[in-house]
């Protein structure tokens, strides 16, 4: 039986995987009917995606301590491969210039998914042992690499701010933390001058007011449906921006349809959906006295904690546009998949130390 912190684990999640759901469907209407002459398609497939999802976070969170501690050194290198067959042209599947996802039959497949779970298992044992900076340093490092020769640095940045936090929650020393924030924005200053991919983004991200029909339009539009929905939005399945007009409308750009429609009030609400994950996560991996499992939460709700800020902020233009999921609401089947068998695992963890 569920004690308090996973039954407020488990509304929460029921709550945002409906309203991605409802949203999924919302912002895909006219992609969907345009692509597949179905405007369910995309909302179809979000909820087989996120039934499957719900049986493994059922699964998950059934499983003891010393499973996870088995199956995270398969997982972590499992990912590490797939990372690295991506980018093998006819393994990894390029689409929009992103090596990103390998095809499994009628299967798209993202690895970056995958690694985050393996990070979370594979650290928590490592940091739980020792806190050997040069040897994690190494191991993000060519974890980071991977996935930014992809590229993804939205990905990448979720990794980094995951194997980050498990090392400060494992104890590791203030001289050592330093070391890695400084060599951390040094290595993304270097990414950002060494791709002028990502010095466009940057520039327009800096200088959003020029060409608005090129490198703009879509931090434009974006704009566009944040300020159409005002304070209470323009009502559910009003959204005039869902049109074709937001590129990814149903993916990495959900929430400017979301705040179209509900408004600044209804957003707010479900950023506070996010932000008590992220508390009821804390809250368990204080309670369990299991060093293991305890950076399994920690790891788990930073996880879910900066990919929403990502994501967001990227969103409101407080950092420049990065592909990220909005986890439980995005369209996507790796990351809603990924992202419930981690919350079944914080359950199990909420079960078993309170």
């Amino acid at each position: 039986m569920f004690r308090r912190s996973n039954r407020v684990l488990f509304l929460i999640v029921i709550t945002l995987l409906a309203l991605g759901v409802l949203f999924v469907f919302d912002a895909s209407v006219a992609e969907a009917f345009s692509q597949f002459n179905d405007k369910f398609y995309f909302a179809r497939q979000q909820i087989l995606w996120a039934g499957l999802g719900l049986v493994i976070m059922g699964i998950t969170s059934l499983l003891p301590s010393k499973v996870w501690k088995y199956i995270g050194w398969i997982a972590f290198f499992v990912a590490l491969a797939s990372l690295i067959a991506v980018l093998i042209p006819g393994i990894g599947s390029k689409i929009q210039g992103a090596r990103r996802w390998i095809l499994l039959g009628p299967i798209r497949y993202q690895p970056s998914e995958l690694m985050k779970m393996g990070i979370v298992l594979y650290f928590s044992s490592w940091l739980s042992k020792h806190q050997k900076p040069l040897p994690f340093m190494f191991v993000m490092a060519v974890i980071f690499g991977l996935v930014m020769g992809q590229p993804d640095l939205g990905s990448a940045l979720v990794l980094g701010a995951i194997g980050f936090s498990m090392y400060v929650a494992a104890g590791g020393q203030w001289k050592h933390i330093l070391g890695i924030i400084g060599a951390g924005i040094i290595g993304i200053l270097l990414l950002i001058v060494v791709s002028p991919y990502r010095m466009e983004r940057l520039r327009t991200f800096l200088q959003s007011e020029e060409d608005p029909l090129g490198a703009s339009y879509h931090i434009r539009q974006i704009t566009i449906a944040l300020g159409s929905g005002g304070w209470f939005g323009q009502g559910i399945g009003q959204s005039r921006q869902k049109y074709r007009y937001i590129p990814e409308a149903s993916t990495d750009s959900i929430f400017a349809i979301t705040a179209e429609e509900i408004g600044f009030l209804g957003s707010s609400l479900m950023v506070l959906l996010f932000l008590s994950f992220v508390l009821v996560g804390i809250n368990i991996a204080e309670k369990t006295s299991d060093t293991y499992m305890r950076l399994v939460a920690v790891g788990i709700a930073t996880w879910i904690g900066s990919q929403t800020v990502i994501n967001l902020g990227s969103i409101v233009s407080l950092i420049p546009l990065t592909g990220v999921p909005l986890p439980f609401v995005s369209y996507g089947g790796s990351s809603l998949l990924s992202i419930l068998a981690a919350s079944g695992i914080l359950m199990g963890i909420g079960r078993r130390s309170s």
